[in-house]
């Protein structure tokens, strides 16, 4: 659906002189899947980089596109938001999927997805055993997403933050209920896990990006939930990430934090990189006093059983500041 938000006549003229080729409005077309990168785009097209360079320079300076750097790779995405979104949303959703150039495209982003799957696959089977390790000391993760899932409600939101994504499983979880996600990790290769987990989803409102938690490459004051799923355990400074996310939440914006109960399980800090064994409720709860957020909700998950095990907590918090703004014509439209 179109914007009504007035946009003057050259703006306009920009925007579609931009798109008015068929090349970019493959591209378009394409970016609308997911990120790609220009070799994703030169594969899928049959064209040379050069040339394909040179169309994402004319979206890029038209606004229709945004780039970020992970390494030495850049990847590219449709517009986040304003009118020019708007607008390529509202075109791209025209093209008949049936259209022989059209469903080439497809056909062969398709496969190039499911190189990226292959491989994220690879990765995440050489690393299964370990993994499973951890998983078996504590309760089903089932479990512990269908909490977070009945703390956060069923109320859409605009935009939600997840640090240390991972496997991006929250993105994936969260999905139906915002409407633009955005992962970030350090790792290249957990990322390529998650980008293949969001496009075997089918899940196209979400982005991951490499950046560190410390300093993530994303708005403040930008997003109504932010999470931080097992991953304070792995930092120096967890405090530092929990000061961070807050700066990034919007006024009455919840951060939801899941990690370990204090524990004396050695060899996760000797064989799996735990820096921090567990965290006490007052640990976290002085840190997001800090941080300027109110505590609003604390579930403990002990799984059964005599062997030494895990804990596994939630903690939910919410921004005290109050949004003062009526809602946006998105967020209108949304509740009506």
């Amino acid at each position: 659906m179109l914007s009504r938000t007035p946009v003057g006549l050259d703006a306009m003229v920009d925007i579609l002189k931009a798109a008015a080729e068929s090349s970019r409005l493959r591209i378009l077309l394409l970016l609308s899947r997911g990120d790609l990168t220009v070799s994703d785009m030169t594969e899928v097209l049959g064209q040379s980089q050069p040339r394909v360079s040179r169309h994402l320079k004319l979206l890029l300076d038209a606004r229709l596109i945004s780039r970020y750097q992970e390494g030495s790779w850049a990847y590219f995405r449709l517009a986040d938001e304003g009118v020019a979104q708007e607008t390529v949303q509202g075109i791209v959703a025209r093209l008949d999927a049936l259209d022989a150039p059209v469903e080439r495209d497809l056909e062969r982003l398709a496969a190039v997805k499911q190189k990226r799957q292959e491989k994220a696959l690879g990765y995440f089977s050489a690393n299964a055993a370990s993994w499973d390790e951890i998983r078996s000391l504590h309760v089903p993760d089932a479990a512990v997403e269908a909490a977070m899932k009945r703390a956060i409600g069923k109320r859409p939101f605009q935009t939600m933050l997840d640090l240390g994504t991972g496997t991006g499983r929250l993105l994936e979880l969260f999905a139906p209920l915002y409407r633009r996600g955005i992962g970030v990790d350090q790792s290249r290769e957990m990322l390529a896990v998650a980008r293949a987990n969001l496009d075997k989803a089918g899940i196209t409102n979400a982005q991951v990006r490499q950046g560190d938690i410390y300093a993530p490459s994303v708005e403040r004051d930008g997003f109504d939930l932010v999470t931080i799923h097992q991953v304070l355990h792995f930092l120096e400074d967890p405090g530092r990430a929990i000061q961070e996310a807050a700066r990034l939440l919007r006024p009455s914006g919840r951060l939801m934090i899941v990690d370990f109960a204090p524990h004396q399980i050695e060899f996760l800090r000797d064989e799996h990189a735990h820096v921090r064994l567990g965290f006490s409720d007052r640990q976290i709860g002085d840190w997001l006093a800090d941080a300027g957020l109110e505590l609003k909700e604390t579930i403990d998950f002990q799984p059964s059983g005599e062997r030494p095990h895990l804990t596994v907590k939630l903690w939910l918090a919410q921004d005290q500041r109050v949004l003062m703004a009526g809602p946006s014509a998105d967020e209108a439209r949304e509740r009506a």
